[in-house]
């Protein structure tokens, strides 16, 4: 008779009571509930440089890439078999289905659910809810939850005999009530046929049965009895796949993270894992309540030992109450919120999610079964020192792109530059290791910030990039390849211009810049002109820090930003809708010719006054343009008072002149703001019109004035106060705090009225 013996896949008990059983069984051949082509992954495995939490990740050869994971911990009761079997030349088999098919169904899946969300299906608001197994078990337990009910049941068993009879008990009755859904259930079926067969196999091959034990889940041990019966094998769906170790997290194995098989506190469990192996079933109370303490000692809270021993044994009688002999992490965690945080779990909160959960990551030797392009990404982790920042915690890393001339070598002299080339590199490929945080710096071209941390997904990411390249500069060089290839927009095709240039990558500067070359010929909008330009212009103020060849780019700038200053004026002709589009293309072709020498800056101001004076414009971006000419001293303040007697008029509808105000007001308000001159000419206008007329202008001045900051308002009020011979610090204090009721009820009345916008 073969030995089954069922587990749950994240068990500290299981794990450990699994090594006695094949201790006391002795088997000749250990049968894994796995998928049998990771069979490969076990000399990795076992390896001493291993270190847990790691996962097997299968991804297909073919885009849409899909992926699953089969994740380990050091207390798996998987990965504890397999080395037992290692530690005693034993030898072992995986027998679930291969990744290829896990991927095919996961496939199958994703299909569906799409088509279901094309198609007309029931909305989810009037679907009933059907509580699962898991979700009645909580309900019936003393626990009110099926986490706990398991850790009180299950992980506190006195011996493997009592685990090893109640986890397949628990798994029968799971079995007996669950309701999976249809796909799911038809899954389940194919797995049992297949690890059946597999079974089936290994006794057909010579071992004998009792001298044979299974490790499966709990779930599956009374489908998997039935191995004699011959049954016919179906075909199995497959998708081209390849696999890979990887490092794991245990915030990805546990359940908060969304990992349906996961626990949730691996950091806790692996506390019960060392009690069990050092043969103190109170260890993992007693280490709890210390490290929770520690931590909150750690992040400035206060925490004695006394409060530790007097939670121990708070944790005790609660475990008693409840109907147990040992302290589940539910008692622990209410006694620390009792005796440390004083009755608050916010003391206590980030110490429980660092002793529940943890920051562990995994480890796995230098080349252990990687594509290529992880191996590149370790090999320049490595070579550019940043191995200490793959860590799940984030952390800031300022890099000075500058030649470092106090460096003993060309390496050391220009690290943080390489640096920066690689992080770009991960940025252009989607690879979430580290973020961009623009500099505060103005105009330090010098200085970059970024966010750094490592998370599975930047792994999965990396891994689903081998299909680009064997390299992350190869993978790099196809993104930008396809981003090129695939845009008939100019910005795009400068956009991946620059990006070539801060991953340092030449030849893919040079390939974006002939295609950009090309598209420069075409008709294109001035939006398209100016953010092109704006692109151009960063590439050439960062070309030499970055130690690159600009000359190429200089000539298309000039030809784009002579184009863009030419059809300004016409792009300025447009409603509302495309006005905040055109003024953020005025503002980065006006950043671009102020950074750039060799642009014409008279072409720029004659196409800026054009569009100042021109009273047939969409009159917020010829006041933006008034805006730029004064911060660039080009107007004085009779020119501005003559176009403000202009523009706010009498004989000016309301609405336009409000809105070339808006647009004055859209660059260096605290220079406007000195101007008392352009105060006077509002006030006059203002005081000119009938309460008609005043009415809609305000409508228009309230939107123009609502982001000012309240210092800038208080810097206002006091020019009215100045205008009008009043205290200053009075008129402001009536303006932000009693207009604003007072005001109120004549802003409501304004609902009313049409204004014919």
């Amino acid at each position: 008779m073969i030995n089954f013996f069922g587990i749950r896949h994240l068990s500290p008990a299981g794990a450990f009571y699994l090594r006695e059983f094949l201790i006391k069984t002795r088997p000749e051949l250990v049968i894994i509930e796995a998928p049998v082509d990771f069979e490969d992954t076990a000399d990795d495995i076992v390896r001493p440089e291993t270190k847990p939490p790691f996962a097997i990740l299968a991804y297909t050869k073919s885009l849409p890439v899909r992926t699953i994971l089969y994740p380990f911990s050091k207390y798996s009761p998987e990965y504890q078999a397999i080395l037992w079997c290692h530690e005693n030349n034993v030898p072992f088999r995986f027998m679930d289905l291969p990744s290829e098919t896990f991927l095919a169904l996961s496939d199958e899946k994703i299909r569906k659910a799409e088509q279901d969300e094309s198609g007309d299906t029931k909305d989810a608001e009037q679907t009933e809810h059907k509580p699962d197994v898991y979700e009645r078990i909580a309900e019936k337990s003393a626990d009110g939850s099926h986490e706990t009910f398991w850790e009180r049941t299950l992980e506190q068993c006195a011996d493997f005999s009592a685990y090893h009879e109640g986890a397949n008990l628990f798994g029968s009755k799971i079995r007996e009530f669950s309701e999976a859904d249809e796909l799911d259930a038809e899954e389940t079926k194919l797995r049992e046929i297949y690890m059946r067969s597999v079974i089936r196999n290994a006794v057909n091959s010579g071992v004998a049965p009792e001298k044979t034990v299974v490790v499966t889940g709990a779930y599956h041990v009374e489908g998997l009895k039935t191995w004699e019966t011959n049954e016919e094998l179906p075909i199995l769906p497959k998708l081209a796949a390849l696999h890979t170790l990887m490092p794991y997290s245990y915030y990805r194995l546990s359940t908060r993270s969304g990992y349906g098989a996961g626990n949730k506190a691996p950091a806790y469990y692996e506390l019960i894992w060392e009690g069990l192996s050092k043969g103190d079933r109170m260890y993992a109370s007693n280490a709890y309540l210390s490290k929770i303490a520690e931590k909150t000692r750690e992040n400035g809270g206060a925490a004695s030992s006394a409060q530790v021993i007097e939670g121990v044994r708070l944790a005790a009688s609660l475990a008693k109450i409840r109907g147990g002999n040992i302290p589940t992490l539910r008692d622990l965690r209410d006694a620390a919120e009792t005796c440390i945080g004083e009755g608050s779990f916010a003391a206590v909160s980030v110490a429980v999610a660092d002793t529940e959960i943890g920051t562990k990551i995994g480890e796995l030797p230098e080349g252990v079964s990687r594509t290529s392009i992880q191996d590149d990404f370790y090999r320049l982790l490595k070579e550019l020192k940043l191995e200490k920042y793959r860590s799940v915690t984030s952390r800031e890393l300022k890099l000075d792109l500058r030649e470092n001339i106090r460096a003993g070598s060309e390496k050391s002299a220009f690290l943080d530059l390489n640096r920066s080339f690689f992080l770009h590199k991960l940025r252009v490929l989607g690879i979430q290791f580290a973020e961009y945080v623009p500099s505060r710096q103005e105009n330090a071209t010098w200085s970059e910030e970024w966010t750094i941390c490592w998370t599975p997904e930047s792994e999965i990411a990396l891994v689903e990039s081998a299909l680009k390249g064997d390299t992350i500069e190869l993978a790099a060089a196809f993104q930008l390849k396809e981003k090129v290839e695939h845009s008939s927009e100019m910005s795009v095709i400068a956009g991946a211009l620059e990006d070539a240039f801060c991953c340092g990558m030449s030849a893919a500067a040079s390939y974006a810049l002939s295609a950009l070359q090309r598209s420069a010929v075409d008709a294109v909008s001035f939006e398209e002109l100016a953010k092109t330009a704006f692109r151009l212009s960063n590439i050439i103020s960062y070309g030499d820090i970055r130690r690159a060849d600009c000359s190429e780019i200089l000539p298309i700038l000039q030809q784009i930003y002579l184009r863009a200053c030419l059809i300004m004026t016409t792009a300025c002709v447009c409603d509302d809708t495309a006005c905040s589009a055109i003024a953020n293309a005025i503002n980065m072709l006006n950043s671009a010719e102020i950074a750039q020498d060799i642009l014409e800056t008279e072409r720029w101001l004659a196409a800026l006054n054009q569009t100042a004076r021109r009273d047939d414009l969409n009159t917020k971006l010829s006041g933006l343009c008034t805006a730029i000419l004064l911060e660039r001293n080009q107007m004085t303040n009779e020119q501005l008072k003559i176009e403000v007697s202009k523009r706010l008029s009498k004989g000016v509808p309301a609405d336009l002149g409000a809105g070339w105000f808006e647009g004055l007001t859209l660059k260096n308000r605290y220079g406007l703001i000195a101007r008392l001159s352009l105060w006077e000419s509002l006030d006059e206008y203002l005081g000119s019109l009938d309460d008609e007329e005043f009415k809609r202008a305000l409508v228009f001045l309230r939107r123009a004035f609502a982001d000012f900051s309240a210092g800038e308002k208080d810097s206002i009020a006091e020019n009215l106060g100045e205008i009008w011979g009043l205290n200053g610090a009075e008129v402001s204090e009536v303006l932000n705090a009693q207009l604003d009721e007072a005001s109120q009820e004549a802003i409501d009345a304004l609902t009313d009225i049409d204004f014919d916008i």
